[in-house]
Order: C-alpha cells, then sequence, then structure tokens
C-alpha cells in the first residue's frame, strides 16, 4: 500500500493540480484531483509517510495517454453518473449492441475538469454543466455540485451515534452530490432518469471483509449477487440482518442490495492492519425508482440498487486491472422539472485503532460482533 506522500509527490512530479483538506495537525489529510471530476484520490490518517486508503492506477496515470472508452485513474471515491445499461443508458449510443466493444463513458465523468467554485481550508466546491443523450436518444441538459467538507469530531460523533475512543486515528470527509435540471422539460421514467452514482476504489488485501447491513424484513430479494456470474458460497454469506463479502482482489465478483433491503451505511474491515471503513449515504424514505445499471435489454428499468461491492480479479482472459476493491452507492433516479434539484450525499470514514478500539465502534455502529466479520472468510484468524 503506497504511502499517501508518494500520491501527493506523483501527481506534482506530472504537473496535475490536487486539492488538500487538512486536519488533525497535519495527520489526516485528504486529496483531491479537480482535472478528475474532483475525484477523491486518497486520504490518511497519519501523515504523508503513513498509507493512504484509496486505490490509484500510477502506472496508467504515468502514460499519459487517453482511452477513447474509459480512464481508469483510480480513487477513493468518484462522481459519476447512472444508469449504465438499459434503454436509458448514458455508456450506450441508440441502437447500439451493449456490449464492452460499444462501451464509452461520458466525457464529463472520464476526462473533463470539474471547475472550483469555492475553496478553504475544509472544503471545495466544483460545478460543472454538461448535455448528455441517453440510449433511447433523450437529451438531458444537467447542472452538477459536488461539495467534499471535512467532517468535525464532534459531528462525526453525532452522525456514528458514539464517542469514538481516545487514541484512535480518524479522517472523514462528506460529499454533497446535486443533479440540476436545466432543461425546459420535466425528466420522467418515460424518457429516463439519471442518478448520482458515487465509487469508491480502494487496496484489497486477503484479510479485509465488506460488510453490509440489510432489512431483515424486507420482501423480494436481500442481494443481488449475479452480475458476473454467481458469487460462491465460500465468498458471500448473508444471515442475521448482515452480508460478508470477502474481498482480496482474486475473484471477480459483484453484489448489490436492492430498496427494500438496503440500509444506509455499511464498511470494511481489515482485520491484519486494523482498518474500519465506513461509508453512510442518504437512502430517501417511501418507494423510490433506482436505476438499473444491467447491459443490455432489460424487463425493468428502475430496479437496480441502493449500494454495490465489487471484487477485482482476473478476467476470463486472465487480464487484471488492479486489483481493487469499490464501494458504490446510487440515489434514486431524479425525477425533476425545470430547475429542480436532486442531492445524494455521503460520508466515508476510515478509524484506525486496536481491535478493542474497533470492536467497540462496531458494536456501537452496527450492533456486530468485529471478531465474525474479521473470521467469516479468515477461519485461521479465530
Amino acid at each position: 500500500m503506497d504511502q499517501y506522500g508518494y500520491a501527493l509527490d506523483f501527481f506534482a512530479k506530472h504537473k496535475i493540480q490536487t486539492c488538500e483538506l487538512v486536519t488533525g495537525g497535519g495527520k489526516s489529510r485528504v486529496l483531491l484531483v479537480p482535472a478528475y471530476q474532483g475525484r477523491v484520490m486518497t486520504s490518511t490518517t497519519g501523515g504523508v509517510k503513513a498509507p493512504g486508503y484509496g486505490w490509484i492506477n500510477y502506472g496508467f496515470i504515468e502514460k499519459g495517454e487517453v482511452n477513447p472508452s474509459f480512464n481508469p485513474f483510480g480513487g477513493e471515491e468518484r462522481f459519476w453518473i447512472g444508469p449504465e445499461g438499459g434503454p436509458f443508458s448514458y455508456y450506450f449510443k441508440k441502437g447500439a449492441e451493449q456490449v464492452y466493444e460499444n462501451w464509452v463513458v461520458p466525457s464529463v465523468i472520464d476526462t473533463e475538469a470539474f471547475d472550483i467554485e469555492s475553496q478553504d481550508e475544509n472544503q471545495v466546491t466544483f460545478v460543472k454543466e454538461t448535455e448528455l443523450c441517453n440510449a433511447s436518444d433523450n437529451l438531458f441538459k444537467i447542472g452538477i455540485r459536488r461539495q467534499v467538507a471535512l467532517v468535525a469530531e464532534s459531528d462525526l460523533t453525532a452522525l456514528l451515534g458514539t464517542e469514538l475512543p481516545a487514541g484512535v486515528r480518524t479522517i472523514a470527509y462528506k460529499t454533497e452530490n446535486t443533479l440540476t435540471n436545466q432543461g425546459d422539460v420535466d425528466w420522467t421514467p418515460v424518457t429516463g432518469l439519471p442518478s448520482v452514482w458515487l465509487l469508491g476504489t480502494f487496496n484489497p488485501t486477503p484479510t479485509t471483509t465488506v460488510f453490509i447491513p440489510y432489512n431483515k424484513d424486507c420482501q423480494g430479494k436481500v442481494v443481488n449477487d449475479e452480475y458476473f456470474g454467481k458469487v460462491p458460497a465460500d465468498r458471500l454469506i448473508a444471515e442475521d440482518g448482515m452480508i460478508y463479502f470477502k474481498i482480496d482482489g482474486e475473484y471477480r465478483s459483484k453484489i448489490g442490495l436492492p430498496p427494500g433491503s438496503a440500509k444506509d451505511i455499511c464498511g470494511s474491515y481489515d482485520s491484519e492492519r486494523h482498518v474500519l471503513n465506513i461509508l453512510k449515504y442518504t437512502v430517501p424514505a417511501g418507494n423510490q425508482r433506482y436505476v438499473n445499471g444491467q447491459w443490455g435489454p432489460q424487463d425493468d428499468p428502475f430496479c437496480g440498487d441502493v449500494i454495490n461491492s465489487y471484487n477485482d480479479g482476473p478476467t476470463e482472459t486472465g487480464y487484471v486491472q488492479g486489483p481493487f476493491y469499490e464501494i458504490e452507492t446510487s440515489s434514486p433516479g431524479a425525477q425533476l422539472a425545470p430547475g429542480e434539484s436532486l442531492t445524494h450525499t455521503q460520508y466515508t470514514i476510515h478509524i484506525e485503532g486496536t481491535e478493542e478500539q474497533l470492536a467497540g465502534i462496531v458494536k456501537a455502529v452496527f450492533g456486530a460482533d468485529l471478531n465474525r466479520i474479521a473470521t467469516r472468510f479468515n477461519a485461521d484468524h479465530e
């Protein structure tokens, strides 16, 4: 895992502008790149010589080439727009078969820089205006506003509902991501609905587990585990209100939780490094339409997931892009009249401490047993 300072020096060497948010006497830091849509590239709780949490594709960036389909820069939170597949996709042209050869990430969320509207020591606000045409040939005039801000320790305590033990190291930031209908027609389910889609890319280890609480009384499917073929039982467990997903960067697999099943929080834990990551995000009440990102024909374009997690691994050809793992959250589809807006808010929290300290946090926040999380796929650690 690379030091945070390596990332800072790397972008300076390649003349890529960065922004930093710094707190905790310089120990807790967040690194952003405006040219990559205000993306959070990495963060740390230990200063420039400590490891960074985000996975960064240094080799690709160093080449300086532009891929016409997708530029995988990495980063621990990036802003995208959904849906990816289906009749209202923004990633395929009308009439194009939805296969990898025809997949193109819109430049506004791939290669275009976001403008800095405001900046101070605690936050950076980015803005962008764009026009996107979906696979049904409907045009959307979209205003984008993305604010990345540090979360004060007092606010973090209120957010988690528990005091953090003395001595733990933390970095927490909030992003507010807003879509505004800047056109003169309504966005409706008939034309398709854009959504905010946030993707966080992190470093996998053999001792990392993603854990996602679910509503035990939900009707219908608890977890969608067939994105790349059904996930084997020794990599995915759903029991007693908690989903455990094995993260090692060795087996390509993805899961998702639909509305009704998903709650507004999830986590991952590396039992070897004693690193706890928590994501908390907005899940509006009521019957919401979440866009379906599956490629190809769809029975229902609005049966999508609230939260997803992806474990990287070899493709059919043996190619491995990372390895990395992802945690993704989405807003509902933005059904907006002209001038109206939708905002999706997400908190990313990294905590390092002793096993005893982190176990108390997990019990208070999730009502879960940290040792059980740590040993679901690593019995040798019991």
